[in-house]
């Protein structure tokens, strides 16, 4: 049985005021498209927000698995994020330098 790769993750903006949620099987193109959507057209939320700067991830080996997390930590009020990432990522350094 093949291992798949699918991720829920969190970013924020430069400040660390906005926090978006996504999911994706590819994490750094992905980081790489929500950058280039905030310094190009801003047509996401992300975008829009500047919302390119991982701050906090988790891996999955079944989409729907990732899909349910997502949608888990978007239901959630801010302060429950920020203790997800706190904990993960006490720092809330930006995190996608290490990415492979």
């Amino acid at each position: 049985m093949k291992n798949h790769n699918y991720f829920t993750y969190i970013t924020t903006n430069r400040t660390r005021k906005v926090l978006y949620t996504g999911m994706t099987n590819d994490l750094f193109t992905r980081m790489s498209q929500h950058k280039a959507d905030a310094l190009g057209e801003k047509k996401t939320f992300a975008g829009k927000y500047n919302c390119y700067h991982l701050v906090y991830w988790e891996r999955h080996q079944f989409v729907n698995d990732a899909i349910e997390r997502e949608k888990e930590i978007k239901g959630w009020k801010r302060f429950k994020k920020i203790k997800l990432v706190e904990k993960f990522n006490p720092e809330w350094k930006f995190l996608n330098d290490e990415l492979d």
